[in-house]
């Protein structure tokens, strides 16, 4: 079997509700993403899909778009897709690493495709195909994004109405407001998971103060408090101990987290197949932060679609003791699936059939396609 095309479709989904990181020099816009189509030459496709943001990483939905048709996609082409990690140093021969890989956001979508596309060759789940278990569900957390002291209830409200029951919260540069926002969260979910999420937005003296008044409400975690290249804050932080310290920006490949681990910077990760170049690396970290008893947690940026279900069957297979911070189905409301994954009382069904065990539904990926490349001028 040999890889025998490749793909590309940018796409901007449409959002709702208020999330930071669509707020950008385009004005607020939806989320953008591109979708893969790796199919071999027996016919058995295989889908998977890049979420970049600007606000959140260099790669933007250009860039992606570029990478994945004029690096990527010919390095690859006529290549065995069952070699995921032959693949993977393919793409690291293109698009060389700099102190992490290389386009990680951009390469998530090649590693998941191949993913899907063995597994549906093989007939087998990604669960089956790694010897891992499934459970078929995995309960999810509700973001918390607010703006004003006065969004906190309406929004965790909310939540509750569908039947969440775990929440996570994004605070930085402003303990004296998180602290009033985490506060109002807890009251109204007194007995939830409940994470706080600085993405990097804390300087270290600030992040001294707000990690023991966070812990005092109740929170569990403090993930991203600073800048990832901060390596002496973080271990300032983890030997402060008020709270469990994780990272999330900044852990791209295993060779950093091993470091960041030997360092003394974390407790544990908040994962992202998305972020760190797939299901292979992300795999791989997981499984390093097992062998050196550290907590993991599964969250993701915002992920439609392919990039959910490859998110949702990772943390099912590793048995994700917590609530899972993927909140594509809180702020997206469009879905490419011919049967879209099922949300009930703040619960994922894990999808379980070959590969991912979705189908993307070509008709509606054209029609957003179309609209996104008038839109973006792609």
């Amino acid at each position: 079997m040999k890889i025998d095309r490749i793909d590309v479709y940018p796409l901007e989904y449409p959002t709702v509700g208020y999330f930071k990181f669509f707020t950008t020099p385009r004005g607020a816009t939806g989320r953008p993403a591109v979708m893969l189509k790796i199919t071999a030459d027996d016919g058995t496709v295989g889908w998977g899909q890049a979420v970049p943001v600007s606000t959140w990483s260099y790669e933007t939905l250009e860039a992606t778009t570029i990478v994945l048709r004029n690096y990527f996609a010919r390095a690859l082409l006529g290549f065995d897709p069952t070699d995921i990690a032959g693949a993977n140093a393919a793409m690291d021969r293109v698009i060389r690493p700099g102190f992490s890989t290389g386009m990680p956001l951009t390469r998530a979508a090649v590693d998941i495709a191949l993913h899907d596309l063995v597994g549906k060759a093989t007939g087998q789940s990604l669960a089956q195909m790694w010897g891992r278990p499934q459970r078929g569900t995995l309960p999810l957390s509700w973001t918390v994004n607010a703006r004003t002291i006065e969004d906190v209830e309406p929004t965790v409200t909310e939540g509750l109405s569908r039947g969440y029951k775990h929440f996570n919260v994004k605070v930085a540069p402003d303990p004296t407001f998180d602290r009033e926002v985490v506060r109002r969260v807890r009251k109204l979910s007194p007995d939830g998971f409940l994470w706080t999420d600085a993405n990097g937005g804390y300087d270290l003296e600030t992040a001294l103060v707000a990690a023991p008044i966070l812990a005092d409400l109740g929170v569990a975690i403090l993930e991203s408090p600073l800048p990832p290249n901060r390596i002496r804050g973080y271990q300032t932080l983890k030997q402060q101990s008020a709270l469990p310290i994780l990272m999330d920006e900044g852990v791209v490949s295993p060779t950093e987290l091993e470091e960041f681990i030997h360092l003394g910077m974390l407790d544990g990760v908040a994962m992202k197949p998305a972020r760190c170049g797939g299901l292979t690396s992300n795999r791989q970290q997981i499984e390093l932060c097992e062998r050196h008893d550290l907590m993991w947690v599964g969250s993701g940026l915002c992920d439609p679609d392919v990039s959910l279900a490859a998110s949702l069957t990772l943390y099912d297979a590793y048995g994700l003791k917590q609530a899972a911070a993927l909140n594509g189905p809180q702020f997206l409301d469009t879905s490419l699936l011919t049967e879209p994954i099922q949300i009930e009382n703040g619960v994922a069904h894990v999808p379980n059939g070959p590969g991912l065990g979705v189908s993307v539904d070509e008709a509606k990926l054209a029609d957003l396609a179309e609209r996104t490349a008038h839109e973006w001028g792609l």
